[in-house]
């Protein structure tokens, strides 16, 4: 994957094949995303789920680091400003957790380091593959932010209790080994490696039965959050006794072949 851009701009959509990659590209600032970049990932967000050709997402950053998070300016103006507005992190938040409920399996490909509130962006997706020299640094504390709600909710139900507690009320950088340890990450390699290492997993996520992901991905975050719709976690898993996916799946299976779904 090419990590080079001739000039900064808001976040750019790359189509192959079954997968899309998304790449926060303003590399001279860290990918520090900007108030126009939020809804541009929700549009992108929507296009890759409205594709039935799309079976993975890559969310990566362009240059030397994943992203700096939300820019800061941005922040300070809501906070200061007499209009009544939403607020930064009301905007942010909506993006984060539009990422994770995504339909289709996502992968944060942690080309360097990742700080703020993109932390929470690379947590909401499904995977997430960071080179041996990243390090993450969650500094709300620090900032006097009380971070949002859901993105606190993720911290606890993805990495535990007591990991979310040292990342948001120390404010303290951590390295990539403590990332992999707490289970920041899922796979720790080396920058020859990583892309390598994405597109293995890529791979295997695109050859699955995408309506059978789709479903146990919302069961797990919706069990993972305390909101399981029993009704609709039952009714998709009788559909798919009776789905086509089922009939392929079982059919290549009996053949000794590689799904078509």
């Amino acid at each position: 994957m090419a990590d080079a851009a001739d000039t900064a701009s808001g976040p750019v959509l790359e189509i192959a094949g079954a997968r899309a990659t998304i790449r926060l590209n303003r590399p001279k600032h860290l990918n520090r995303l900007q108030a126009e970049d939020l809804g541009e990932l929700v549009r992108l967000f929507d296009r890759i789920e409205a594709d039935p050709a799309i079976r993975v997402l890559v969310l990566t950053g362009t240059g030397r680091a994943f992203s700096a998070g939300y820019d800061l300016n941005s922040v300070a103006e809501r906070a200061v400003s007499a209009n009544e507005q939403q607020s930064a992190g009301s905007a942010f938040e909506v993006v984060v957790n539009r990422l994770e409920d995504l339909s289709v399996p996502t992968i944060c490909r942690l080309n360097g380091g990742v700080y703020g509130g993109s932390t929470d962006l690379a947590l909401a997706c499904d995977f997430r593959i960071g080179v041996d020299t990243a390090e993450m640094f969650m500094p709300a504390a620090r900032l006097g932010l009380h971070y949002y709600k859901s993105g606190i909710q993720r911290y606890v139900t993805r990495l535990g209790v007591d990991n979310a507690k040292m990342l948001f009320l120390t404010a303290q950088k951590i390295t990539a080994p403590e990332m992999l340890r707490i289970g920041y990450l899922t796979a720790m390699v080396s920058l020859d490696l990583l892309d390598e290492e994405v597109d293995r997993l890529a791979t295997i996520l695109a050859g699955n039965a995408p309506k059978a992901m789709a479903g146990m991905k919302r069961a797990i975050n919706e069990f993972a959050r305390g909101e399981l719709d029993e009704a609709a976690a039952d009714a998709r898993h009788r559909d798919s006794m009776r789905g086509d996916e089922i009939k392929e799946g079982i059919k290549a299976f009996t053949e000794k072949r590689a799904p078509r779904f």
